[in-house]
This record gives C-alpha cells, sequence and structure tokens, in this order.
C-alpha cells in the first residue's frame, strides 16, 4: 500500500506501509523517483534518474508542505 499524499507540479508524494519507521516522503514523476527524510531534516535520501534541477524544485516543494506530510505521516502510521 502506498498512499498519496498530494500531487504538485507533475510529482507524486506518497508514503509504502511497512517500510522504514523515520519520517520520509516517495516522489514519483515520469522522468524517475526520489525519496526524501522528513527527520531529523529535510534532506535527499535516494535518487533514481531526477536532475539537480528537479531535485531541487522537489526539495522546495516538501519545505513548502513539511507540516502537511508530517501530519499525514502520524495520521497514517501512527493510527
Amino acid at each position: 500500500m502506498s498512499p498519496t499524499v498530494f500531487r504538485e507540479r507533475g510529482y507524486r508524494f506518497y508514503f509504502f506501509s511497512r517500510e522504514e519507521s523515520r519520517k520520509h516522503v516517495h516522489v514519483h514523476s515520469p522522468d524517475g523517483e526520489a525519496k526524501f527524510w522528513l527527520e531529523p531534516e529535510i534532506g535527499l535520501a535516494k535518487n533514481y534518474g531526477l536532475s539537480d534541477a528537479q531535485l531541487a524544485k522537489i526539495r522546495e516543494i516538501v519545505e513548502d508542505h513539511f507540516d502537511e506530510l508530517t501530519s499525514a505521516w502520524n495520521s497514517f502510521f501512527e493510527s
């Protein structure tokens, strides 16, 4: 199960269920995928095919939606 939290600028932001407990978000686009840590600070964990410019844009989106992402994580994994 991988619930979508939101979509923005052609990217899908989602979680994988039953993965590691450290808060993070996966991002998918037609060009590739990435994983960003949400704690202890926002940072790139993995990248599969996305350019530096795309990663910078995604990081900006993650920062803008940080509260929404952490709230969704808590609702999904701690309920």
